[in-house]
């Protein structure tokens, strides 16, 4: 039994005499970077804030003053330990002023903020009215103060919340956006743009043109469709979301304005602003267009034609609580059946009425 320890004994022994030799390797470089870095200072005094003087004093304590000695590089042992016991006094002042509940303030802070930030006409007396029916007694002048310490503005200048704004019109907002798609043709690969449509609220997406180049003229057909008092998809739609991309033209936003939508212009490098129509690229992208080698423009438009139509009939989205935008019909009670399209690329299963 003892001769079967031995050696388990020897290589526990073995690795703990390697760790060790490599926590001194580390120590000993770490201390040569600070005087390297000390050197660097060129006699000048280092300036510490209480923080940093802080986190020195804790990890001074567990090491010692005999370690400090020969590892201590920026200050002397004495000054660590000196800052080591200052820290405990002011631990125990601390403890002792410590008086009420520790985390109400920022429990009402938070909610100064909160309410500011979800009601951009809340003045200060009003949001020390919504406190004091809620249980706390706040002064106006805390509630300014706390606002102008998270830069929020006062009520006449701030402006509503990106949040607010959508939940405000959710059933009136379109967002609309290109992607690109690389193409087969005779005259090799070629670059396409498709434009789209998704109504935010229903998140029925519309495909409305498919081009090489998206220039002025093709942009005010395009908003001719999409305004038609027919059939056009934004019949009803008061704001239409887009990005700041030039191919947006002058004349695709007056025609647009001149039927009654309004353009709403995301924020410059923010492209959560348009979050539906980012996730309804991705969405297109992953689960068919990158799938498939596409030959010509009518290949790309049954491509996309073909999602389009599983999107609303067959796709369950997240955020509508897994259903299908088209779920006219309860499942059935039949064997289960699978249908395809684009050979394939594109499944769903039912069960047979």
């Amino acid at each position: 039994m003892n001769a079967a320890i031995q050696p388990l004994q020897f290589l526990l022994l073995s690795v703990a005499g390697w760790m060790g030799r490599r926590q001194q390797e580390v120590i000993e470089y770490l201390v040569e970077e600070n005087l390297v870095l000390k050197e660097q200072l060129g006699g000048r005094r280092l300036r510490l804030t209480d923080d940093q003087r802080r986190r020195l004093a804790a990890k001074g304590n567990l090491i010692g003053r005999r370690a400090l000695n020969r590892l201590a590089t920026i200050v002397t042992p004495d000054t660590i330990m000196r800052w080591h016991r200052k820290l405990i006094a002011a631990k125990w002042t601390y403890q002792a002023r410590r008086v009420g509940r520790p985390g109400l303030m920022k429990t009402i802070k938070a909610l100064i903020v909160r309410m500011a930030t979800e009601n951009s006409n809340w003045g200060y007396c009003r949001i020390q009215g919504e406190l004091k029916g809620v249980g706390h007694c706040v002064a106006s002048t805390t509630i300014a103060n706390v606002l102008k310490a998270n830069g929020i503005k006062p009520a006449p200048d701030r402006a509503s919340s990106w949040r607010t704004f959508l939940k405000a019109h959710w059933d009136q907002i379109a967002a609309t956006d290109f992607f690109s798609a690389e193409v087969w043709t005779p005259r090799g690969l070629t670059t396409y743009y498709v434009l789209f449509v998704i109504d935010l609220s229903t998140r029925r997406a519309h495909l409305a043109g498919i081009t090489t180049s998206p220039g002025k003229v093709f942009m005010a057909q395009v908003a001719r469709n999409l305004t038609d008092a027919c059939d056009g998809f934004l019949g009803g739609h008061r704001f239409l979301i887009c990005d700041r991309d030039g191919k947006f033209t002058p004349s695709f936003r007056q025609t647009l304005e001149a039927a009654g939508t309004r353009i709403i212009l995301t924020p410059r490098q923010a492209p959560n602003c348009n979050a539906f129509a980012e996730r309804f690229v991705l969405s297109i992208k992953s689960e068919c267009l990158n799938r498939m080698m596409i030959f010509g423009e009518p290949g790309l438009r049954r491509a996309v034609t073909s999602y389009i139509e599983h999107y609303h009939a067959e796709r369950p989205h997240q955020g509508l609580g897994n259903q299908v935008i088209e779920a006219n019909r309860e499942p059935g009670t039949g064997p289960i059946a699978g249908t395809e399209r684009l050979g394939g690329i594109l499944k769903s299963y039912r069960r047979a009425a």
